[in-house]
């Protein structure tokens, strides 16, 4: 049996973040990772273009991101290029005027539910701020499944309202995955280390995990709110509030298809396309990221969960018929797959993101709070204005552990 006095459940961003913190406190600790490798939903691979991200991307919030410093201390290069979201590629299903139209459209619904969360009214869908006549509307909740990871009618109005962005977002051109997995310090980790149960009913917190029992004084849990919703980790005493916390906060899904092509110089650098603009079972097709000879396709909500039901192969399938259908058929053979994800699937992350459903705004507060000065949370999910990003789970990290730190010393 390990005894430690700080014990961390999770090497994502937040337990990364935990983790140096408690490195650096001089009390003695350990990081408990499922996975075999850390960094959780940010996830780099190598190809023969380079670096890709499979997980998170963006270092969002840029300019007052604790991460960017981070970033170049490693080493690693911060690209600056905007992002293609505004520059949307010349294609012929969807015009200047309807891209005006739409543009339109995202910022008075976007005003609409700015102002309906600033008068204070009860939580209800962000949905219910949609225009029910406005044609772009299953453009908007396509949007939101980008976004989010859900349709608006599955988003909280003030958890949407709560978020916070600089819309300033850079990225590391060797993989934000990359990156997020050099963070942590050097606290002694476990990984492929599921922890299964945490009884906190004695005079220290006991954890079973697969490659034995840890003994702590006080625990850090930074895993996924699906994890805890589905009982995948338990408590000893249950701890109901938590779970319904959780559950209030489900992770959306965004997944990715990458496509290598043959012919880069057809498309514009750093430009985006939907591949069907009218409906809400689109790809957002983000054209020679970096300059590179590919293209990065964004599919999300309920659109990426089918796919993902239907198997493997299936998003690619769907990326690549969405260019023929813009391009013509002779695309085909001009695109290779690389890779796609399949994030929903993941059994320690179950999504990719988390929204707060109709109804829970209030759940993150929930879920962040310790139980008795002992049992500490952190975690995108906990973020109460950075939820969804690397960054926003980094500082619950450090907030986590400096409370965990300070009710020990």
């Amino acid at each position: 049996m390990d005894e430690v006095d700080i014990a961390i459940v999770g090497a994502g961003a937040a337990g990364l973040a935990a983790a140096e913190a408690v490195a650096a406190s001089g009390l003695s600790g350990i990081l408990l990772e499922a996975r075999d490798r850390p960094g959780g939903r940010a996830l780099t691979i190598d190809t023969s273009l380079g670096p890709i991200d499979l997980g998170c991307e963006w270092l969002h919030s840029a300019d007052v991101n604790p991460l960017v410093e981070r970033v170049e201390a490693l080493g690693l290069t911060v690209d600056k290029t905007p992002p293609p979201w505004a520059n949307i590629a010349d294609n012929p299903v969807f015009s200047r005027e309807e891209r005006a139209a739409f543009g339109e459209a995202f910022q008075a619904v976007d005003a609409r539910i700015e102002a309906a969360a600033r008068d204070g009214g009860p939580d209800r869908p962000a949905s219910d701020l949609l225009d029910p006549g406005s044609p772009w509307n299953p453009l908007l909740n396509a949007f939101s499944a980008f976004y989010n990871g859900a349709e608006f009618d599955q988003v909280s109005l003030h958890d949407y309202a709560a978020y916070e962005d600089t819309e300033v977002n850079w990225r590391v051109a060797e993989g934000y995955g990359a990156a997020i997995a050099g963070l942590g310090g050097k606290l002694t980790t476990r990984l492929s280390c599921p922890v299964s149960m945490i009884r906190h009913d004695g005079l220290r917190v006991e954890l079973e995990t697969a490659l034995g029992s840890v003994s702590a004084r006080a625990v850090i849990i930074c895993v996924p709110t699906t994890i805890l919703a589905q009982g995948a980790l338990r408590f000893m005493p249950a701890l109901p509030d938590k779970l319904d916390a959780a559950a209030g906060l489900p992770l959306g899904l965004a997944d990715k298809v990458f496509l290598r092509l043959d012919e880069p110089e057809m498309f514009s650098p750093e430009t985006q396309l939907y591949s069907d603009p009218h409906t809400t079972a689109t790809g957002a097709y983000h054209l020679r990221p970096l300059h590179k000879p590919m293209i990065e396709v964004f599919l999300g909500g309920a659109h990426a969960r089918s796919l993902e039901g239907q198997g493997d192969g299936a998003a690619a399938a769907f990326a690549v018929d969405g260019l023929a259908k813009i391009y013509g058929s002779d695309i085909r053979s001009k695109v290779h797959v690389m890779a796609e994800t399949h994030w929903a699937a993941d059994p320690f992350a179950g999504g990719s993101y988390s929204h707060a459903l109709p109804g829970h705004a209030g759940a993150r507060a929930v879920l962040a709070a310790p139980v008795e000065q002992r049992l500490f949370f952190a975690g995108e999910a906990c973020s109460p204005n950075f939820f969804s990003t690397a960054h926003g789970a980094w500082l619950t990290g450090q907030a986590a552990a400096r409370e965990a730190i300070a009710s020990l010393t």
